[in-house]
């Protein structure tokens, strides 16, 4: 049978035709008009850093040429971002997009020298690009102790660790490490920390071996034992470590966030492997000074008390916050390293130490205590 010729209106209908086809009228309008929209977000964004500019030269003419960055200041920025947000951006993207503006805008000066938990591909440098954002140096070092060292010695401008775990609780060195430092807490990052499996196989049947923190081993402990019940588990000293070890060593998977699997170059086996769906993680921000109040803040103090134990002896170290009304959020007891079965307490109340409620409980609590630091008053984590 003859094929029959394709008239000129048919293929001018063909997606071959249409390939070379100018924009329907109204997605040229609408293309027309984001960008004029994007003109002026760009022209805002310029103004802003021109701004930040001036802050940065008053601040200079001060004498205050490394205090650029006020996290009081950016948390009531933010706040206000979120208040005001009525999508369709979800708040945190909302707040993703303001966090490197400000990021970018504070870097003009210099950019923060932020020191952190490494190496590269750690929950903890997620952290860092979360508070901070990308306009920032970070310094991967290899233990918790290092990054201490390196802000105490003003080699970093801050530092940030991790402290606890929904999951898996107190990370304990961070704690011990306040006993004999001089540093402050001026910050917090809760992350919702995603656990992967990855490795260079491609089934589960070829692992010989996980490698993982013993942290993130802990939090993945029912399904390692469900779908891997015959693999050895062993214990590193942290994901990056691990992802490392998957990528050199054959047989060897490894439990990290996504970030490592991209750092270096792994297939994921297996995603959100955690126990619990709300495996979150807490870090603290490092820095050499206590900051003015942002609205919504924390507090953690460094106590001990006399006679510890006699009867009560807490609950009359602890009464001036509830005669107050101030509420304490978090408890810790750690050994304190000066004499057999002494203990020191850490304790998170809710308020800056500027606040008059807690202003009034603390000069009550002093008196009571042997041992009396407030570590830092802190905006608390966006969530």
């Amino acid at each position: 049978m003859p094929r029959k010729k394709t008239s000129s209106s048919n293929a001018a209908a063909s997606p071959r035709a249409r390939r070379g086809r100018e924009p329907p009228a109204d997605l040229a309008r609408v293309r027309a008009r984001i960008d004029a929209v994007d003109e002026k977000i760009h022209s805002l964004i310029n103004e802003r850093a021109k701004l930040a500019q001036a802050v940065g030269l008053s601040k200079t003419r001060a004498g205050q040429t490394a205090d650029f960055y006020m996290p009081e200041r950016e948390a009531q920025v933010l706040r206000m971002a979120r208040a005001r947000n009525q999508g369709p951006l979800r708040d945190e993207e909302v707040l993703r997009l303001f966090r490197e503006i400000m990021s970018a805008c504070l870097a003009q000066q210099e950019p923060l020298k932020v020191a952190f938990l490494g190496p590269e591909g750690t929950f903890t440098q997620t952290a860092v690009l979360t508070h901070f954002g990308h306009s920032v140096r970070a310094l991967p070092l290899a233990s918790i102790d290092e990054v201490f060292h390196e802000v105490e010695a003003a080699n970093a401008d801050f530092g940030v660790v991790p402290i606890e775990n929904s999951t898996e609780g107190t990370v304990n060195h961070t704690l011990d490490r306040f006993l004999s430092s001089p540093l402050k807490i001026c910050g917090e990052v809760e992350l919702r920390i995603r656990q992967f499996l990855m490795g260079k196989m491609t089934s589960l049947e070829r692992i010989a071996r996980v490698c993982s923190h013993q942290q993130s081993l802990a939090q993945c402990r029912a399904w390692l034992q469900d779908h891997l019940p015959d693999v050895e588990c062993i214990g590193v000293a942290s994901n990056a470590e691990a992802a490392r070890r998957a990528r050199d060593e054959d047989g060897t998977a490894a439990i990290a966030g996504q970030t490592a699997a991209e750092v270096y170059n792994l297939e994921v086996l297996a995603t959100d492997i955690e126990d619990r769906p709300d495996n979150t993680t807490r870090f603290l921000v490092l820095g050499r000074k206590l900051f003015e109040p942002s609205g919504e803040d924390r507090t953690t103090l460094l106590v001990s008390v006399s006679r510890a134990h006699s009867p009560g002896a807490l609950f009359r170290l602890l009464e001036p916050l509830a005669r107050h009304r101030v509420s304490m959020t978090r408890i810790e007891s750690r050994p304190s390293r000066r004499r057999k079965w002494d203990y020191v307490f850490f304790i998170d109340l809710e308020g800056h130490c500027a606040d008059k409620p807690v202003a009034q409980a603390l000069v009550a609590l002093k008196r009571r205590a042997s041992l009396f630091r407030i570590l830092g008053s802190y905006p608390r984590a966006l969530s």
